[in-house]
């Protein structure tokens, strides 16, 4: 059975398990602390990131957008009728998500309204991006899941997050965007892809007292200036 490394809340993480839930891939998954890496990832892992696949041949594969082209080899694709030009598309418009995870995560952190608008620039125009090109949905192809859909999905998934528990809606903007997210929830993959425990890591971490989203967004507080508590590590 493939075997997934994984760091609780990381979204590249999520991109993989994504995939795998749509295509109905059995895996199992591990989870290590960022902040104290075992020995035995650390000589799996060329960069010592998250997510690591260890294929059933025993082969530890690195890099998210890499393990997702070789999930696509070795399984049937979710759209697998797709023009060469087609299937490029898509490989451009998943790494324009995957690229923006660390945006949004450094924005989640932000502690004050402030920093939170200018970390949230580039994930904005990304999002502004995404509502143009999508049509009537309610994919981003239309009716049939694809990878693209799995690539977004980590975004979209803790922006509804965020919504739920402190207000501020980042796609607020994008009616689209909205939609699409809300059509990907309706599918229970989200909530497949992650651990029991996952909401509770993820608003400890993000949505603590020392983050503006954390305190409930409040437009009319004064700025924190606190340092701000570091993962000890990332993914990609």
């Amino acid at each position: 059975m493939i075997r997934i490394i994984s760091f609780k809340i990381c979204p590249f993480v999520q991109r993989v398990t994504a995939l795998l839930e749509a295509k109905q891939v059995p895996y199992q998954i591990d989870y290590i602390s960022l902040s104290d890496k075992p020995d035995w990832f650390l000589e799996l892992s060329p960069t010592g990131q998250v997510p690591v696949l260890v294929t059933e041949g025993g082969t530890a594969l690195f890099e998210s957008d890499a393990i997702a082209e070789y999930l696509d080899e070795v399984t049937v694709p979710l759209q697998p009728d797709l023009t060469p030009e087609r299937r490029a598309l898509n490989r451009a418009w998943s790494y324009q998500a995957s690229k923006h995870y660390l945006v949004q995560c450094s924005a989640m952190q932000s502690a004050d309204q402030a920093i939170f608008a200018d970390r949230t620039t580039k994930l904005n125009a990304s999002f502004a991006k995404a509502e143009k090109q999508l049509g009537d949905g309610p994919f981003f192809a239309g009716e049939a899941l694809g990878n693209v859909d799995m690539a977004w999905l980590p975004l979209l998934h803790r922006a509804a997050i965020v919504a739920d528990h402190s207000g501020h809606d980042m796609l607020a903007a994008y009616p689209k965007v909205k939609a699409w997210q809300q059509a990907l929830l309706a599918t229970g993959i989200p909530q497949k892809t992650v651990s029991d425990d996952f909401v509770t890591r993820f608003t400890d971490f993000y949505l603590a007292e020392r983050t503006w989203l954390g305190r409930g967004a409040n437009l009319n507080e004064a700025p924190v200036t606190a340092p701000l508590k570091q993962s000890g590590g990332c993914c990609g």
